[in-house]
């Protein structure tokens, strides 16, 4: 399995960027995405960015790993994470609800 990483670009270059992630600074192979300006956000997978993704969604994506990490650790405190999923009821995405049915 792989997890995608939200990165911040702080620095473009020709077919990659330099950009900063939890864990420090890697160079991004950027030929899927285009570029993306420094300040911009990518979810990047094995070294490659496959999307450029909003503040919000970096920030989201973030808050799940960090959680995740929090959880294999064992310990608690972690609910803060998933702000968005809180006194919410789960919706299943449109492809995975059943087709209506004509009643005649």
């Amino acid at each position: 399995m792989c997890i995608g990483i939200p990165m911040q670009v702080i620095e473009e270059g020709d077919g990659h960027a330099l950009c900063r992630a939890a864990d420090g600074v890697h160079r991004i192979d950027m030929c899927l995405v285009g570029a993306v300006p420094a300040g911009g956000w990518v979810m990047v997978f094995l070294g490659t960015a496959r999307e450029a993704i909003s503040a919000e969604q970096a920030r989201r994506s973030a808050d799940a790993i960090e959680a995740l990490g929090k959880v294999m650790r064992g310990e608690g405190g972690f609910e803060h994470l998933f702000a968005d999923l809180i006194n919410r009821e789960p919706e299943l995405p449109d492809f995975l609800r059943p087709a209506a049915t004509d009643p005649t």
